[in-house]
């Protein structure tokens, strides 16, 4: 599989010599195809095989980025963060046959994560299948993802209509390409090319939107919990935003839609990943607006995130998604929604005690932790108090790194303005309850959805394309980050400034603190200590492995030097520190064998 060049390139003049493309009165299948990608792609991610070389060449020969990864799952799970690191739909392009069985993971896990992305693949000859082909329309219908294969009429307009299911329907669609047409010309003329439609969600009546209004008139102590689904709705942070300064309302959100509206009354992430002080203040919510969030066990804490008597309404365009919980349930887009309860709550008073601010004005919201000052996390890990300040040793009772302050130490390390990428793994449990992140769409969990590992390596190359402002920083686990190694290489080649943080316990760590625990026997959970960072500069990173806090001093340094290239750090944490959510999951005897989906 040949390399193409991975960063945009000035568009070339018409090639000469052997690798001219032949001029055509009328384009072909692939012609045709990338025509569309040209108008709705940038960049494309992939990787070359047989039946998507045509297209390929047709696009870099006229100087379209693409964007290759060494994996085919990685193509995919790049586009997919790019995505969610940009808002736009990703594009992605693999070969045919086992080229699009590698993508299943990263496609199933699209497709339960609602991405919208369109990947473009090869598939079998029109005429019937070879003896190697496989039914690639079912596979991916099993995941979930709709196909549209191509005929020889008018491919671009069938490829346009595949961008605008995937981004109307948020989800992936699979535009296959039958290998007996990589050279036909197609037999109709294109259709005039026509603008791409809004996006405009159903108008929403008074009386659908009225018991949801009527509940927060009333409320004393209103609580609106968004998730991705507010995110990546027009308008709807800004409407949000609204609402919850008309009502006095405190905001908390789902780990994907982190500062959505903003740091003003925000309690932060509701559901495993929130601070116990802060669940506390969720707790005591009379009436609860839950938009665009999964409401899945692990956000709603088993249940305990909301208190026994809060009035809960949920707002989702998906009915099947309604909770149990939801008195009220509006199927809806949020935005939607949102400005609809804004305009019925303006035409009429709202109850006593709002002109002071409400709630959020009477409420006080605990300070996030920090290294300087003391800290439960400080004493946890064995913290040791010099002077007025507290200088944590760093170490938990085994002599390995306490990942609770390695994960705090980042906070103050890390360029601010940067985007977490965070693979799925035991580990996921720190980065979000010590770190900050500068907007909605800077913390993206790959992998959740459909409970799998190893696909943060090309995640990160999608969010360092999508953002090359920011530092991309990477963090994973041993068993993940083994799982896609291959695409380390890629992240190196592609990120302007990039940090993978490796949490290496020498294990799959949460089947050894589900499973070892209740003891079964941990020797298919247990992993020989790799270097990563050795591995990292193998592939032309900096990188140290840490054995104390003050080992960070050497990140420390490349981050004051500019932060450029990839620094891989290697944090060997223990094995007897269990992430809070990990011990919510146990005692509340929901299995859990990864971590559960996020929005």
């Amino acid at each position: 599989m040949t390399a193409v060049t991975d960063r945009p390139q000035p568009a070339q003049p018409a090639q000469t010599g052997r690798s001219a493309r032949p001029e055509r009165s009328v384009p072909t299948v692939p012609q045709a195809v990338a025509a569309v990608v040209r108008e709705r792609a940038d960049p494309l991610f992939g990787l070359m095989g047989n039946g998507n070389a045509h297209l390929i060449s047709e696009l870099t020969s006229t100087g379209f980025p693409l964007v290759t990864v060494r994996h085919e799952a990685g193509a995919v799970a790049a586009a997919d963060a790019f995505h969610r690191a940009s808002g736009r739909v990703g594009t992605a392009t693999v070969t045919y046959g086992a080229g699009f069985t590698n993508t299943l993971t990263a496609l199933a896990e699209a497709s339960l994560a609602r991405i919208p992305l369109v990947l473009i693949v090869g598939d079998a000859p029109t005429t019937g299948p070879r003896f190697f082909d496989i039914d690639q329309v079912g596979m991916a219908a099993a995941a979930g993802v709709d196909t549209v294969r191509l005929d020889d009429r008018d491919p671009a307009a069938q490829v346009r209509g595949a961008y605008a299911r995937a981004e109307s329907g948020r989800r992936p669609v699979v535009v296959a390409i039958p290998y007996d047409l990589v050279e036909v010309p197609v037999s109709a003329p294109a259709t005039e090319r026509m603008p791409i439609a809004e996006r405009r969600p159903a108008e929403l009546s008074v009386a659908a939107v009225e018991p949801l209004a009527a509940a927060l008139r009333t409320s004393e102590r209103p609580l609106l919990v968004a998730g991705r689904g507010v995110l990546d709705s027009p308008g709807g942070p800004e409407a949000l935003r609204a609402l919850a300064d008309r009502l006095g309302a405190l905001l908390a959100t789902s780990v994907m839609a982190r500062n959505v509206a903003g740091e003003e009354g925000d309690l932060g992430i509701a559901g495993g990943f929130g601070r116990l002080e802060r669940v506390e203040i969720m707790r005591q919510a009379d009436v609860v607006l839950v938009l665009g969030a999964s409401m899945n066990p692990f956000q709603m804490r088993y249940g305990t995130v909301f208190g026994p008597a809060a009035t809960v309404l949920q707002v989702d365009v998906d009915p099947a998604r309604r909770h149990e919980r939801a008195e009220h349930f509006l199927p809806a887009d949020a935005g939607t929604a949102l400005r609809s309860l804004g305009d019925l709550l303006a035409a009429g008073p709202l109850e006593e005690g709002r002109a002071d601010g409400g709630w959020r004005a009477r409420q006080p919201i605990p300070p996030a932790p920090s290294l300087d000052a003391p800290d439960p996390v400080d004493q946890a890990a064995g913290a040791e108090k010099v002077g007025a300040g507290v200088v944590p040793r760093g170490l938990a009772p085994d002599g390995r790194l306490d990942p609770r302050t390695m994960a705090l130490a980042l906070e103050g390390i890390l360029p601010r303005e940067r985007t977490f990428v965070q693979d799925g793994g035991h580990f996921i449990g720190w980065v979000p309850l010590m770190c900050s992140v500068p907007d909605a769409r800077s913390h993206l969990f790959v992998g959740t959805a459909f409970q799998s590992i190893g696909l943060g390596f090309p995640s990160a190359v999608g969010a360092a394309v999508a953002r090359p402002d920011r530092t991309t920083v990477l963090v994973t686990g041993d068993g993940g980050g083994l799982m896609a190694l291959a695409d380390l290489e890629s992240f190196v080649k592609q990120a302007r400034s990039g940090v993978v943080v490796v949490f290496n316990d020498a294990a799959y760590g949460a089947e050894l603190h589900q499973y070892a625990a209740r003891g079964l026997d941990d020797q298919a959970m247990l992993i020989d200590e790799v270097d990563f960072a050795a591995v990292g500069r193998a592939f032309g990173a900096e990188g140290i492995k840490a054995r104390s806090l003050q080992d960070l001093a050497a990140l420390q340094d490349w981050v004051d030097r500019g932060a450029e290239g990839v620094f891989v750090l290697d944090l060997p944490i223990s094995q007897d520190v269990v992430a809070e959510y990990m011990q919510e999951s146990m005692a509340g005897a929901i299995p859990a064998p990864r971590p559960l989906p996020v929005d």
